[in-house]
């Protein structure tokens, strides 16, 4: 029986996560969500289980809504690393969540590793 391709995001998201809880030293957590139109991450305490701070492509001082492309997601990784800086955020575990890691998601992680944060 072949696996659809939804069952197969879940249980990549869910071998992402359990590893980020074992290696989970009290850092935050970098969470990434892409959808067709959107891209938008949070940074999450999970012991506090709060988030300290968001950004998404459906800001509009980002100057890229309606976009899902690469050069919006490196835009959304620029200012989670501001955001996260102004909440005393210097390192975190990047949660890609059960997509790939390239295109989109690697281009927001590497503008956020621009900006300042450590993964």
């Amino acid at each position: 029986m072949a696996n659809s391709k939804r069952d197969l995001f879940l249980k990549r998201r869910l071998r992402v996560r359990n590893k980020l809880r074992k290696m989970n030293a009290g850092r935050p957590r970098l969470s990434v969500h892409r959808s067709s139109k959107n891209i938008s991450v949070q940074l999450i305490d999970d012991v506090q289980g709060r988030t300290l701070a968001a950004a998404s492509s459906l800001e509009k001082d980002l100057g890229v809504i309606g976009k899902n492309n690469v050069e919006a997601a490196a835009r959304v990784g620029t200012a989670i690393a501001e955001r996260a800086r102004a909440a005393g955020v210097e390192e975190c575990y990047f949660d890609r969540g059960g997509f790939l890691f390239h295109g989109k998601v690697k281009a927001l992680a590497d503008a956020a590793r621009e900006g300042g944060l450590r993964f």
